[in-house]
């Protein structure tokens, strides 16, 4: 739980001082002298809870000026909402290191699956893009509610030679940026992210770590995965070459951006990994103040105060 405004709190210490004061005047109240031969009878018809009903009514008091004090300090505790909408772009490798076999069939067929998943799964509302890279880069889809298209997208996808990763990110950024610009309004609060699948840094163009800095200017969070075994090998013109994957680098970008990093070694874990994506993306943190039901217990004090002092202490009129 927060306080919006804790430097209302401050009047905490008068509700203090007023509770401090009232313990003060019951301990140097004395008891009033009494004339009577039979004190066994007036003890017998003196009520025997009066000093309790008054001590019970200045504590109820004291406790609805402090449940006032803490609303107007405005607490407030954080609550996940589900986002109806949001921009996503799908940036994914396509070199020549997305043949390799340590992922089932291949990490780029299982890369296809896992995005297609992603597609399917995500709320009618959120519009996905899809960059590619591989020497160079490839705007396949711009932000779009259209998932047949984002699909045919994905099944088109072939590997090419050349890893230009960081150019990927960076378009993206700019997809991003650009719809951004077109939706700008002052009302547009419209969650927007990269979810960036690479298994290495760049073999040409800027390196991640340059394009990551494009997107922290943007205020663009990118989820990464870093994709593969550290193992792993391709074979290009008949020769064995490493393909093994990347995760410093990778992780880097979601560190530096505000995003998540996650790694997948399987169809599997890159299945799970976008599920954890879609989640974090699809909720939205919001604080909900509790000012109303603190003045509302304030209130039912205020009146258990009064009912009880007409109650216990009449007067005649």
């Amino acid at each position: 739980m927060t306080l919006i405004a804790p430097n209302r709190l401050w009047l905490l210490a008068a509700v203090a001082a007023l509770a401090i004061t009232y313990v003060i005047v019951q301990r140097r109240r004395t008891a009033p002298a009494v004339r009577h031969p039979d004190l066994a009878m007036i003890d017998g018809i003196t009520p025997r809870w009066a000093g309790w009903r008054r001590h019970l009514t200045a504590f109820a008091l004291i406790l609805a000026l402090a449940a006032m004090v803490v609303g107007l300090a405005r607490p407030a505790h954080a609550v996940a909402v589900d986002r109806k909408e949001a921009v996503v772009v799908l940036t994914l490798d396509v070199s020549r290191s997305m043949t390799a076999t340590d992922v089932s069939p291949t990490r780029l067929a299982a890369a296809q699956a896992a995005a297609k998943e992603f597609v399917e799964s995500a709320p009618a509302g959120y519009r996905i893009g899809l960059v590619t890279f591989d020497a160079e880069t490839h705007t396949l889809a711009s932000p779009t509610t259209d998932r047949a298209e984002l699909l045919a997208a994905i099944d088109s996808l072939e590997p090419a030679n050349g890893t230009a990763a960081g150019d990927g990110l960076a378009t993206a950024v700019d997809v991003v940026a650009a719809d951004a610009a077109v939706a700008s309004t002052a009302s547009d609060d419209t969650y927007r992210a990269i979810v960036l699948l690479a298994d290495g840094d760049s073999s040409t163009g800027q390196t991640l770590d340059q394009a990551a800095t494009g997107a922290v200017d943007a205020k663009i969070p990118v989820f990464t995965i870093a994709y593969g075994t550290d193992d792993a090998t391709i074979v290009v013109d008949g020769k064995t070459m490493d393909a093994g994957a990347d995760t410093t680098a990778i992780a880097a970008v979601a560190d530096d951006t505000g995003g998540v990093d996650y790694t997948a070694a399987s169809s599997a874990e890159l299945s799970d990994v976008y599920g954890r994506i879609g989640t974090t993306i699809g909720t939205s943190t919001e604080q909900v103040e509790l000012t109303l039901p603190l003045i509302l217990v304030a209130a039912a004090l205020l009146s258990v105060t009064l009912v009880a002092t007409m109650a216990w202490t009449p007067r005649l009129t």
